[in-house]
Order: C-alpha cells, then structure tokens, then sequence
C-alpha cells in the first residue's frame, strides 16, 4: 500500500486505545495521525484532504456525531469511520444516516478494521483522483463564474462543485440580491445535465391559478382563456434543473400539489387525463429560514423536507468586504467587452466608498454601481445612498466592522459551534456570547444543516 495514500487519522479520548490502534495501524502499513482530542484534529485537517478518520463517539468538546459533520462539510473526499463500546442497532443507523462510511463496536475485531479502512482508502482515493481530473477540465471556470476571494466564497464554490455532482435537491439560502440564481445556475452548468434545459420560475406574486399553470400547464379548454396547450416550467426542465425563486412565497395549495410531482417524477397538466413522468432536479431559493416558516405555518413541512436535501447559505455582501473590488471589477469588464468602452480605474476615495458602504443590496446593488462607472453616468459619487465621507469620529465604526467580519469567519469555520468558536478565538464562552449579541449574531445562521450536509 501506498503510505502517501493511506492517511488514517484516529481520534479516541483513551491513551491506551489511542496507542494500540496507532501501533498496530502503522505495522499494516498505514499512515496513522493519532490524537486525543477532535478539536486539535480538527486544526491540522487540511493536512489529509483525502483521508479516512476513526473516531470514537464518545469524547469531550467535540463528539463523534459533530466531527463528522464538519469533516464531511469540509472534505467531500474523506470518509468518516465511528467507533464506539457502547454501540448499538440505533446509534449505528444514526451514524450511517449522518454520512459515516461505517460504524464499529469496540472491542474491535482487528480483521474487520483493516478491511473496512482498505476499503474506505480505496474509496477516498478514487473521490480525490476524480475531483482532480474534474479540476483538470473544468481549470478555474467556477470563479470566473462565482466571484470572490473570501473564504466564505471559495466554500461556496467548493459546495457547488460536490452538490453538482450528487444531482440531489438543494435549497439555497441568502438576502435579497446575495446571487442565489448565479448559484444555482452554476449548479446547473457544472453538473451532468448541464445540456439540458435550466428552466427559472420566480414564486413571488403569483396567484395560485397563475403559477399552477406555469408550473404545470395545461391543455386546451382547461380554464376560461386558454386556447391552446400550455407545456409548464416542470415539463420544460426534463432532464435538467427546475429554479423555484423566492420559493417560500409559493401559495400553500400549489405548494401540496408541487410535493406530489417531486415525490412521484410525474405530473398533470391542468385539464389533462394522463400523468406524464419528468426527471430533474429542483434547486430553490429562499430568504426566509424555511424550517422556521414551517414551524409556523407559512410553509409545509412535508415539502421542506423534501427539498431539504441539501442546502448552501450565501453570505451578504457586508460579511464579505474583501469581495468588493473584485467584483465590482468583474462587472466593470463585463459591460467593458460588450460596449468597447475603456478602462476604469477608481481613485483612492472611491476605493474607500466602496468599502464603506453597507450594501443592503448586496451584489446586485454593486453590479448597478459598476455599470453607472463602467457606462459614465455617475463617474464620481459612484451613486451610492447613504454614503459620507469618513473621518475621524469613524474610526469606532471601523473597529466595529472588524470586529464582526473576524466573528463571522470563525462561526463558519466551527460551523456555528460556540464552545470551538470561543477556543479559536481564545475568547472567554461569555465573552463570545456578549460580542455575538452586540452584532446581532445567531449561532444557528452557520450550522451545519445551512450547508451542505
């Protein structure tokens, strides 16, 4: 076996445990990384992009369950092995259901283990030959299609890319004017069915009898008005990607019938007889949390958790600051390309508005920003609303802002985590709490069944 490619990390609280797995892994030939806490494993993971972990599930700080949430959050490529003497029939299907590769009772059968971790080494291996052969053909498409630097924005593209691949269905979270559809198309475009048709359908203002139609069709003579046949956005997309905008505006009568088509892949057009069988995938976009809408009435349960399959969240454009210029010199070459027009260089006062500004309207508030520079409508206030320029008495807004971009990243990386979100910031678990309440921060918003589970 190959050591370069046979990275196994163990996690277990036990010294003697921990020191008999390492010593009888290495004698096979594997590449062990041994620890006693998942909290310090946890900061060396970027080491072994394609690994299999072996944890136990019962641990302090960090327990089995939530390492491999995060492991699988962080690495598409790793495969997750938990192990536990108290073990039983549920706690295993709980695991599997989780995304463990398999689940062991301790005392471990020494021949079962080699075989399994073989055969999860086996399996990393081909997902890591796999992601850099698609890498290979794909070079940097995504992020001249998905725009940023931030680390939020590369875990975006990282989330893109795997869920393009699993074809399942997504919801994608994010504020008004975040780039949801820009999202979902690039779901669309680097997936197998990117030949196939992405039909779009906005949910919003829509009265049921309307977006029925549009979602399903209808056949002539079905209602007053029409007189012809109508193929519906669900037909279109046959084959390819159905884009549900704004879908927690959906009427909740259209909303029961669309649950049926995505449970049976078939459909009716109004005032048809037969059912015609479809085959997509649905990608939803929504600002509201649509958990919560559906604790509270405004949205069924059924379907969320039908679309619920998988989700992304898109951060503001104010969370991620350092994105700003180079999008706003995205959209500048754009409208550069189509026109012929020249160059555009900001001065250092224009730099520094762009930086300032809160962008409530995030990216779509910026790309109009850059289209007024880049067509030379407003060459010198940039038109932006709300804008004055700083001086001294803002340098407390500066820390501010600082302060809560620093929080923010730190959420993400502990996927909402506080215990490992104060550890890494060396903060005291109160002192968190106060800075987090201070920037209106929730714990919830960076979890990880905002992500990608």
């Amino acid at each position: 076996m190959n050591p370069t490619l046979a990275h196994v990390i163990v996690v277990d609280d036990e010294r003697s445990v921990l020191d008999a797995l390492t010593e009888m892994l290495s004698l096979e030939g594997f590449e062990v990384h041994a620890f006693l806490d998942a909290f310090e494993a946890l900061k060396h993971m970027d080491r072994w992009p394609a690994a299999v972990w072996l944890c136990d599930v019962k641990m302090p700080r960090i327990n089995g369950h939530d390492l491999l949430a995060t492991v699988l959050s962080r690495q598409a490529e790793s495969l997750v092995l938990l192990m536990s003497g108290h073990g039983d029939i549920p706690m295993a299907i709980e695991a599997i259901k989780l995304g463990a590769y398999d689940f062991l009772e301790k005392p471990l059968s020494p021949t079962v283990l080699i075989r399994q971790l073989r055969k999860a080494l086996e399996k990393s291996n081909l997902r890591l030959e796999n992601k850099q052969l698609k890498q290979q053909l794909q070079g940097d498409a995504i992020e001249r299609f998905i725009v940023g630097h931030s680390v939020a924005m590369q875990t975006v593209r990282e989330q893109v890319l795997r869920l393009a691949d699993v074809a399942v269905d997504t919801i994608i979270y994010g504020e008004t004017g975040t780039g949801k559809e820009v999202v979902a198309r690039a779901l669309h475009r680097y997936s197998d069915r990117r030949d196939k048709a992405f039909v779009a359908i906005n949910c919003g203002g829509m009265a049921s009898s309307i977006i029925e139609s549009e979602l399903f069709g209808h056949e002539a003579g079905a209602f007053t008005g029409a007189n012809k046949r109508r193929i519906g956005k669900v037909e279109q997309a046959d084959g390819g990607t159905l884009f549900l905008d704004e879908v927690e505006s959906m009427p909740v009568d259209v909303q029961i019938k669309l649950l049926r088509v995505l449970q049976e892949r078939s459909l009716e057009r109004l005032g048809g007889q037969g059912s015609i069988a479809v085959s997509f995938t649905v990608v939803a976009a929504s600002k509201a949390d649509l958990m919560q809408l559906s604790l509270a009435g405004g949205f069924r349960s059924d379907l969320y958790y039908r679309l619920n399959i998988a989700s992304l969240q898109l951060p503001p454009l104010r969370d991620r600051i350092e994105d700003v210029i180079p999008l706003f010199d995205f959209f500048v070459k754009q409208i550069q390309v189509r026109r012929g027009s020249e160059a555009v260089t900001l001065s250092g006062q224009q730099i520094q508005r762009l930086h300032q500004h809160s962008w409530p309207g995030n990216v779509r508030e910026l790309k109009n920003a850059a289209s007024r520079v880049a067509l030379g409508i407003s060459q010198d206030d940039l038109g932006l609303e709300g804008w004055r320029e700083q001086g001294a008495s803002d340098f407390e807004d500066q820390m501010l802002r600082h302060e809560r971009q620093i929080l923010v990243e730190a959420l993400r990386q502990c996927a909402g985590q506080l215990n490992d979100t104060a550890a890494l910031l060396d903060l005291p678990r109160k002192t968190l709490y106060r800075k987090m309440k201070k920037h209106q921060l929730e714990k919830h918003a960076y979890r990880q069944d905002k992500t990608v589970p």
